[in-house]
């Protein structure tokens, strides 16, 4: 990877963005609190479609604004005195385009900046070919719709790492993998070979850790009450070591919170099976890493082992189905709940019959929501007398004609039906696209990762890989076992920390015990199976788990479980956010002399 610069020193690495849009607070933050490398990660899965958009309207568009306008402006002068590498993901569809924009805000303040741009992971004019092929959807194996609006492959590290040995100071990217920026900083800082798979598994891990920003911190933490200073977030700091442990802290003086619990619970943030969480440079097991408070906001972090790639990237492509729509009411007064569910369908017969007097065809899809009425609970509702809910009614339609319908049909409710109706504002919704995600898997042999540096490209090769190989991990599924007579019925949440998010329609739900002897509890009671049931009104799918010993925790993949997941889906919680909170709810078994 070229020569070495802090081998022999500890590697200090900041993650000062978690999505486009996250706080301005974080460059700042992280940049006077001393880092080596300062890295943004911009890119969810659904961004890129909205990034081709920009740049079908403007061919200078297509790359995360913030990060020059916002992010690089604040520290542009500090970055260029200190020496602080910067890598970023924030290229998006048009890496050039950023890196120009960045360019010209250097010229601006007369700062000299080497700036690298990474591509290679576009694959749409791949498409046509991959369809006669017979390219399936990697989860539901559907076919290649006919048009793709964004199709671009998840790169790996090693170009990053192979532009900061050429001597880049910025290094920015398309599409690549959340983690690979930290990981590639920490293959050029310690000089790791491509085939030291447990170093890569543990740079991994650490970039994963600061990928979301403030999840790490102490941000979504199940005791929330417990962190302080939320007007003031403390943005995550990686302390690494040449053999690949490393530490988590924040800026001094900073709000947020580092401790074991917050760190865990980023830890098994949407990774899946924990045994085989693949990356592009590295298959990750992360079952055996051990966590340790080293002090005040300080946590250590070893043990992520790794093996070989697999020979393939994974693809996210997005396409076009559709239109969708949303309107909100607030529904006020006694049995709110019900007077929302039936005003929502008398909004949806009243349109139904519009649309067949024009003969525009029905929905694709609806949904009606009483939020305030716990409706995400299901049947675990504990809502009694609602007297005050937010009606959502979300609709998609192939002809945004129709939408249009839907859209001033929604007024009537003010002097139709339920009393207590009143709107929230804004005027008439406005259709807007439905983008749905297709992943799909292409062999590495078929793309090509370049870097180009102060007009030189260079293309970058990586390794083969192989195929993978699954690792025989089968969960102990113990059934319920009885317990004392004189045993107390508490909720999960008292045994337990949660974090849930999405992997496209798939949930993933982590539940980390709180004391290590509750773990015996939590694997007895909390089986697939029992959370199947318990969330039966969420998830049409299989519930599958997984164990991680090394954090007394479990990793609960949940199938089919979010309506088609992101903007295919119409739920008010389309990413499952919320399914960790719910499921914190559900009531366990605990023998007296265990019970918190």
């Amino acid at each position: 990877m070229g020569t070495p610069t802090n081998r022999n020193r500890t590697v200090k690495i900041g993650g000062a963005s978690g999505f486009w849009g996250d706080s301005a607070l974080g460059a700042p933050q992280l940049v006077a609190a001393g880092v080596d490398y300062l890295v943004f990660d911009y890119l969810a899965e659904l961004t890129m479609s909205i990034l081709v958009g920009a740049r079908a309207k403007d061919p200078a568009l297509g790359y995360a604004t913030d990060f020059v306008d916002v992010a690089m402006k604040s520290v542009l002068n500090d970055v260029a005195a200190r020496g602080v590498k910067v890598l970023s993901n924030a290229g998006g569809v048009n890496p050039v385009a950023c890196a120009d924009a960045l360019s010209r805000l250097c010229a601006e303040h007369g700062v000299s900046l080497k700036i690298a741009v990474v591509e290679g992971d576009d694959v749409l004019e791949r498409i046509p070919a991959l369809r006669e092929q017979g390219v399936r959807e990697m989860f539901s194996g559907a076919a290649l719709p006919d048009k793709l609006l964004s199709a671009n492959a998840y790169l790996g590290a090693i170009p990053v790492a192979r532009a900061l040995a050429a001597g880049a100071d910025v290094v920015i990217t398309g599409r690549s993998v959340d983690s690979a920026v930290t990981l590639g900083a920490l293959m050029h800082a310690f000089d790791w070979r491509e085939d030291d798979f447990d170093r890569l598994a543990q740079g991994s891990l650490a970039g994963h850790i600061i990928e979301c920003g403030c999840q790490a911190t102490g941000g979504l933490f199940t005791d929330w009450e417990s962190v302080p200073g939320w007007a003031n977030m403390g943005y995550p700091i990686l302390e690494c070591e040449a053999d690949g442990s490393f530490t988590v802290t924040k800026p001094a003086g900073t709000g947020g919170l580092i401790s074991v619990p917050t760190v865990a619970e980023q830890l098994l943030y949407e990774i899946g099976d924990p045994a085989a969480y693949i990356l592009p440079d590295v298959v990750c097991d992360f079952t055996q890493v051990r966590m340790t408070q080293q002090g005040e906001q300080r946590v250590r972090v070893s043990g992520a082992t790794g093996r070989a790639s697999t020979d393939t990237y994974k693809v996210s492509a997005t396409y076009m189905d559709g239109y969708r729509a949303q309107a909100l009411l607030i529904i006020t007064g006694t049995d709110a709940a019900g007077k929302a569910r039936r005003t929502g369908e008398a909004i949806l017969e009243r349109t139904r019959a519009i649309f067949a007097r024009l003969k525009l065809g029905d929905y694709s899809d609806t949904r009606i929501e009483a939020l305030g009425a716990e409706h995400q609970y299901g049947p675990h509702a504990r809502t009694g007398a609602v007297r005050e809910v937010v009606l959502r009614v979300a609709v998609k339609h192939a002809n945004p004609k129709a939408l249009g319908v839907f859209a001033r049909e929604v007024s009537p409710a003010g002097t139709s039906w339920s009393p207590g109706t009143s709107g929230l504002g804004g005027g008439r919704g406005k259709p807007s696209p439905n983008v749905r995600l297709f992943s799909f898997l292409l062999p590495k042999s078929l793309l090509q990762a370049s870097v180009t540096l102060e007009g030189k490209r260079v293309e970058v090769p990586v390794p083969a890989g192989l195929p993978l190989v699954p690792k025989n991990t089968p969960d102990a599924n113990a059934q319920s076992r009885s317990t004392p007579a004189d045993a107390v019925t508490l909720p999960l949440a008292r045994l337990a920390h949660g974090r849930s998010g999405d992997k496209g329609n798939i949930s993933n739900v982590g539940v980390i015990a709180r004391k290590p002897e509750y773990l015996p509890l939590i694997r007895a009671q909390l089986t697939p199976m029992a959370v199947k049931a318990y969330l039966d009104h969420l998830v049409e799918g299989e519930v599958v788990r997984h164990e991680l010993p090394g954090i007394h925790a479990f990793n609960f993949v949940l199938h089919d479980a979010l309506a088609g997941g992101g903007a295919a889906s119409l739920r008010v919680d389309p990413l499952g956010k919320g399914m960790a909170q719910i499921l914190l709810d559900m009531p366990i078994r605990v023998p007296r002399e265990l019970a918190p």
